[in-house]
């Protein structure tokens, strides 16, 4: 993948034309079937690995002659870029020369993503012969494939391409096939710009799945970039592939703050392209980030992810400008950022809480720990620039506080929980979720400070058990759903799946309260997880128990890779070492996972204030800055 580009295959290399195969550009498929044929055979598959985030090499073999004996002598090696070519190479191992006939079988609908998600079957349109290849069009698109060298024969009819292929011993030949949308250039993808938003970050350690992990995530993260069309400058995350390649508000700036320590210039572009799309008053809706429904599962109806965009939009600008955002460019942003505030207390008005939906929605648990911790930042941001309204939000943020403890616990014979919602007529919705991990994700203050949160001690204590018991811990990271809850679904999208967000958000919040045993159950079972999914996490998999000799359960539904699952690689990493920056009073204050649950890690590669950073934990927990910008001091 490198966005707007996207390959689709299963692991024998060949596009069959069936299910989601395909080259896409755009959401458009432009290639369905490119299928090989050596001296009539299809070749032996052997091997299948992704060679980076945007490429794929598959290598297969085959017997010229049944006469040569059992040991293959041609080696037929496919690598697939992102970018919209395949590069077929024939390789001899025989001790003779071979004249080869080499067919690739190609064909398209040229159908659109959601036309193929929904499953709904378009025949193959016929092909014309065009320049060294085959064209195929509709009333809406066309898309070409040409082939260099260009081959001896092409027939439309049955969309073939021939070559007789001439290989000396030892020898290779290389065909090219290029894949395009009539009317455009190469693929240029935002995350191969020569200055990627995103610093190169790296891990080592006593654990050796950190590095390709992070490395992974990186990547996927770059792969994942599109440029706002009407300024290319600024840079967001697409949600993920293959379902959701475009902006969708709530997962870009969740992804984008998780990606902070690698710099803040994706903060700034996405900041930037969703003020753009801010609501202007008047109206109730003044000042929303606009954001589509959410399914929320059997137990409430669907939430606004726009209310989500909306509070995370103020967090994101003032967090990101404690990792280093200039004031400049942090005092654009500050009246969308105000807008969204005043979004909140409008809304909110004389009640304590904000409902999601707005009117006449339940008051959901998320939804509340996301509103004060906006009020939080917020003000704390409002007062860094000398604004008003940051003593109207304080009170307001004191109110929901107490309200929340006396109304949101229910109170059973193991300590309570908190409700998942209350609903309209004031009822708790007591079913014990995974968004309940949101309270503990409070945001960063100046000096290192996290803020403070919706539930006191004891009850972040409670909250803290129940995340680490059976019931919500599955082994791989943390259920959706309580498993004895009603309406529990290993595979439900919030009913049981595995989200691999909220439990980074659970890791890290645990960390930072100080359940560093909790924490580091949910860690290590998220990062024995990834080794099954060869260190590419997917947004989500399904809650299974997991037992001896088991592996996760792939969801069908599930994007691989996604935005805020590559970003929360990010945030686990950094989570362990604690890193707090305050470039606006050039400190740096580190609070490391005591218990060093992964052994040494150091981290290097990251993005403080502008410059490179590095940190180094050592197995008694200790941290160690080993590269910082000039300047920056070690906070207490």
């Amino acid at each position: 993948m490198a966005l707007p580009g996207l390959v689709v295959s299963g692991e024998l290399g060949q596009l069959t034309g069936q299910g989601l195969d395909g080259f896409y550009r755009g959401g458009r498929r432009l290639l369905s079937r490119c299928q090989i044929r050596v001296a009539g055979r299809e070749p032996l598959p052997v091997q299948a690995r992704m060679s980076g985030a945007d490429s794929a090499r598959f290598v297969g073999t085959l017997r010229s002659s049944p006469a040569v004996g059992p040991d293959p002598d041609v080696v037929v090696e496919r690598t697939r870029h992102a970018h919209g070519t395949e590069r077929i190479t024939l390789r001899n191992a025989a001790l003779r020369p071979l004249r080869l006939p080499v067919e690739v079988a190609l064909g398209t609908d040229l159908a659109e993503l959601a036309t193929i998600a929904a499953g709904t079957a378009t025949p193959e349109l016929l092909a014309t012969v065009h320049d060294s290849g085959l064209r195929w069009a509709t009333a809406e698109a066309a898309a070409c494939v040409t082939a260099d060298p260009p081959p001896a024969d092409a027939l439309a009819s049955a969309g073939l391409l021939r070559w007789e292929l001439d290989l000396p011993p030892a020898g290779t030949v290389t065909v090219e096939l290029r894949v395009r949308p009539e009317g455009t250039g190469p693929l240029r993808p935002a995350g191969h710009a020569a200055t990627s938003p995103l610093a190169p970050a790296r891990a080592a350690g006593d654990d050796p799945r950190v590095a390709p992990l992070l490395h992974s995530a990186v990547a996927d993260l770059r792969a994942l970039l599109l440029r706002d069309p009407a300024h290319p400058s600024d840079t967001y995350l697409a949600a993920g592939a293959p379902w959701r390649c475009g902006l969708a508000p709530a997962e870009a700036l969740a992804a984008a703050r998780m990606t902070l320590p690698l710099g803040t210039r994706l903060a700034a572009g996405t900041l930037r392209a969703l003020a753009r799309t801010q609501l202007r008053g008047p109206g109730p809706q003044a000042g929303m980030i606009p954001g589509p429904r959410r399914d929320a599962g059997p137990h409430l109806p669907p939430s606004c992810s726009g209310t989500e965009a909306t509070l995370l939009f103020p967090v994101l600008l003032a967090e990101a400008r404690r990792w280093g955002l200039p004031d400049q460019q942090t005092e654009e942003l500050l009246p969308a950022a105000e807008r969204c505030l005043t979004w909140l207390r409008t809304t909110v008005g004389d009640s304590t809480y904000l409902t999601d939906p707005h009117p006449a929605g339940p008051a959901r648990c998320e939804t509340q720990a996301h509103a004060h911790r906006a009020a939080l930042i917020g003000a704390d941001l409002l007062d860094a620039y000398g604004r008003p309204g940051a003593t109207e939000l304080h009170q307001w943020a004191q109110s929901l506080r107490t309200a929340f403890q006396a109304d949101f616990w229910v109170e059973d014979p193991g300590g309570g929980r908190p409700a998942a919602a209350l609903a309209p007529d004031g009822r708790p919705v007591p079913h014990l979720a995974a968004t309940a991990v949101h309270l503990l994700d409070t945001g960063l203050l100046g000096g290192g400070r996290p803020a403070t949160g919706l539930l006191d001690k004891v009850h972040t204590e409670h909250l803290a058990r129940l995340l680490g018991t059976p019931a919500m811990d599955a082994g791989w990271g943390l259920r959706g759903l309580g498993a004895k809850e009603a309406g529990h679904n290993p595979f439900g999208h919030r009913t049981g799946a595995v989200r691999v967000h909220e439990t980074a958000l659970a890791v890290a919040g645990l960390a930072a309260a100080g359940y560093e045993k909790e924490a580091a159950g949910l860690l290590k079972g998220l990062l024995e997880a990834a080794e099954h999914f060869g260190h590419r996490l997917p947004e989500m998999f399904a809650g299974a128990q997991r037992s001896a000799g088991t592996a996760p359960l792939p969801h069908p539904a599930a994007c691989r890779p996604a935005a805020t699952a590559a970003a929360s690689v990010i945030l686990l990493l950094t989570a362990l070492a604690g890193i707090r920056p305050d470039v606006p009073a050039r400190t740096v204050t580190l609070r490391p996972m005591r218990s060093a649950p992964l052994g040494e890690l150091g981290l290097s590669g990251l993005r403080v204030a502008g410059a490179p950073f590095a940190v180094r934990i050592n197995r008694l927990g200790l941290a160690m800055v080993e590269e910082a910008a000039d300047g920056l001091q070690l906070g207490t």
